[in-house]
């Protein structure tokens, strides 16, 4: 045979042949799927569970203004004493009263059918009595409103004198007294109807609001 023969052009040699792969179950792609995109889908779900708690976290709340305190007693007592002591320890105010309302807004206490009893620093007494009363938290001030009456009782050096009116504002700390309204004031037999006052006890000095109307008591000789 001739050579020529046995050799043959490449391009007419039959063309080598793979065999076909096997085809794989479908749960196995599916599960080469997954596994391909798994990355992907859990950047998606983070991207999406941060864009939720963006959307449903609530907003810090603007800062309120504080609310005014309202005037409302924050506490009540009945049938009460309240007492005062100076830094030596001594009784300088007694108060006494049907009914007492502490304001917080104000720090005041209102009093209804108040007593009071006030000591000075020289030993004075001073007795007030209303129908009400407005006074500072410390008691230092009082308003006394109907039927107000205070009385400074007599002393080794000075008489007992009283005081009348619908409204009188005592100052226990400096003893004084003041009123814009009609005031009755009475001493050893003495009377004036006075249309205001302003009284310093431990000076004794009184300023008398007109219209003012006296009667005198004459000492006997």
């Amino acid at each position: 045979m001739d050579i020529d023969t046995l050799l043959q052009p490449l391009d007419e040699l039959p063309a080598a042949t793979t065999p076909p792969r096997p085809r794989q179950p479908w749960h196995w792609r599916l599960r080469q799927t997954i596994s391909a995109y798994l990355p992907l889908l859990l950047m998606a779900m983070l991207a999406l569970g941060t864009w939720w708690l963006v959307q449903n976290t609530p907003s810090p709340e603007s800062p309120r203004a504080a609310a005014a305190p309202r005037h409302e007693p924050d506490y009540t007592m009945q049938g009460f004493t309240l007492q005062r002591f100076d830094a030596a320890g001594r009784l300088r105010v007694q108060v006494q009263g049907q009914q007492l309302r502490h304001y917080p807004d104000t720090d005041t206490l209102e009093i209804d059918a108040v007593s009071i009893r006030a000591l000075g620093p020289d030993g004075t007494v001073t007795r007030a009595v209303a129908q009400r009363a407005v006074a500072k938290g410390d008691a230092s001030e009082v308003q006394l409103l109907g039927g107000a009456q205070v009385i400074h009782e007599a002393t080794a050096q000075s008489r007992q004198i009283e005081f009348e009116s619908e409204f009188l504002h005592a100052y226990l700390d400096t003893e004084r007294l003041r009123s814009h309204l009609p005031v009755r004031l009475t001493q050893a037999g003495s009377e004036w109807r006075v249309g205001s006052i302003d009284y310093d006890h431990p000076t004794r000095l009184v300023r008398l609001g007109p219209p003012v109307r006296a009667r005198l008591e004459v000492p006997r000789r």
